[in-house]
């Protein structure tokens, strides 16, 4: 269920200003339906959380995770979100920032292939 609230609007519009250099990347990679015709929107709202990639359409949700996302205490956090977006419906792909620098193409096919099951 997208998020509505003028709060998470505007969380969105907050992070799309500020996105890191792997976020842009990828998002100059699969905007204007670029997998498959598949519309990916970036810094979603979705059920009082902000995600970073979704295609709403396909219930697939895609973070890019830099290095803080190794610690133990935003691991925790992430396994909530996962959670939570699942009891929303949504599949959750995770890549770390990395693999968009080295093999973005890779990263690309992986999501494809969740697009299309």
């Amino acid at each position: 269920m997208l998020d509505r609230t003028a709060k998470s609007i505007t969380r969105a519009r907050h992070l799309r200003q500020v996105a890191t250099k792997s976020e842009e990347l990828f998002w100059q990679r699969v905007r204007n339906g670029q997998i498959g015709g598949h519309k990916i929107r970036r810094q979603v709202p979705l059920g009082g959380l902000v995600v970073d990639f979704a295609c709403v359409s396909a219930r697939l949700v895609i973070e890019i995770d830099g290095g803080v996302h190794n610690d133990p205490d935003v691991q925790a956090r992430d396994a909530q979100r996962h959670a939570r977006l699942n009891a929303l419906g949504y599949r959750v792909l995770r890549f770390g920032d990395g693999a968009v620098y080295h093999d973005l193409e890779a990263v690309v096919w992986v999501i494809e292939q969740k697009l299309n099951e």
